[in-house]
């Protein structure tokens, strides 16, 4: 037999088997040492927090993930985080938490703003996209939300005037406004993203949205690559329900980015799908992207019927914050197949699997 037919066999038999195209990344060389195990620290949280956070320990168990938990009981209720909490994510640098209540009214702040504030987590990212296999209304839906977490209208700065009058103060400086534009653009510059959108409302709030928009534009100005375009908050929402697969990268101020992260996570398949995280200089702390129903009803805790899917690829974000890409690409991999499959859902994506039967579908599904 001629060498020519020996590789046309060779070819033959690899098709036969499936893609001839290697698939293991050959690129990644780590550093020595890297696959030390990383300490974490685990808020559970309140509502279906609980449920979720245990998902995800299973299955990094099953994954034999380098990483281990310090568990904190945390609850929306208490007055401030507890000391040891925040001195614990000080020393491990990253947290995975579920949702903390907030109270609404009264005189109880919230515990998600303090962790922001106090770890300096500038920068909310929340990646709202098509899950192969689960049917929405658009389709190329794939936008993240970059969104300024210390400042704006979340600054807490509020008083009572005079009885029957309340004065909240909207706070934008050019220093934060500098930072998230600069998060935002170097995330998309390194994540191969073509454009970066602005949300304002600078026809209105000329000076304080204005400076943000101001901010945008110098930093725009470093990455000639990156379209840059801007749009008020009002058309944004309208845009994002009417062709959400115009945007791409979308960089807000603090409360148009609450709004529009859970406007594009409803779009794109549900919040119970949407991973997010929040990040500093120093730390990051990875969560339930899109906040809307992130703490859950009490039925659905009774029911054990809570979806861990945002949160496991919360911690696929995780995984890969920490240098651990392979485990993340085996986990991503493994819950979309679930989702692909269409076998184990939630209520909330049409099916009726408990929480439990969904993680066993992951784990089974693991590389």
């Amino acid at each position: 037999m001629s060498r020519r037919s020996l590789t046309l066999l060779k070819n033959l038999a690899r098709n036969a088997n499936g893609s001839s195209i290697q698939t293991r990344s050959v690129t990644y060389m780590p550093r020595p040492g890297d696959g030390a195990p990383r300490a974490v620290t685990l808020i559970p949280g309140d509502g279906i927090g609980p449920l979720v956070t245990n998902a995800v320990e299973q299955v990094m168990e099953a994954m034999h993930a380098p990483i281990y938990f310090e568990k904190y009981d945390v609850h929306g209720e208490m007055s401030r985080v507890p000391t040891e909490v925040m001195d614990s994510i000080r020393k491990n640098k990253v947290c995975l938490k579920g949702g903390l209540k907030t109270p609404v009214g009264g005189g109880v702040s919230s515990l998600n703003v303090q962790l922001r504030k106090e770890l300096d987590l500038f920068a909310s990212l929340v990646n709202c996209f098509n899950l192969p296999g689960l049917p929405t209304r658009h389709e190329n839906v794939d936008i993240v939300v970059i969104r300024e977490n210390t400042e704006g209208e979340y600054a807490g700065l509020e008083h009572e005037v005079v009885p029957g009058v309340v004065e909240s103060l909207k706070v934008i400086t050019k220093f934060c406004s500098e930072r998230i534009a600069k998060y935002a653009f170097e995330y998309a510059y390194l994540n191969n993203r073509k454009k970066v959108t602005a949300v304002h409302k600078a026809n209105i709030m000329k000076l304080a949205d204005g400076l943000f928009l101001e901010s945008c534009r110098e930093v725009a100005k470093k990455y000639p690559s990156i379209t840059y375009n801007e749009i008020i908050v009002d058309n944004c929402c309208m845009q994002l329900v009417a062709k959400p697969e115009q945007f791409d990268v979308m960089v807000t101020p603090n409360l148009y980015g609450n709004l529009v992260a859970n406007t594009a996570a409803g779009i794109a398949g549900g919040t119970g799908v949407m991973p997010g995280g929040n990040v500093g200089a120093d730390h990051a702390v990875f969560e339930q992207g899109a906040s809307a129903g992130n703490v859950g009803k009490d039925k659905i805790v009774q029911e054990n019927k809570a979806n861990p899917v945002a949160l496991l690829l919360s911690s696929a974000m995780m995984l890969r914050h920490l240098q651990f890409p392979s485990f993340a690409d085996r986990l991503e991999t493994a819950v979309k197949r679930v989702i692909a499959e269409g076998k184990c859902r939630t209520k909330d994506l049409g099916g009726k699997s408990t929480t439990q039967e969904v993680v066993d579908a992951v784990v089974a599904n693991l590389e």
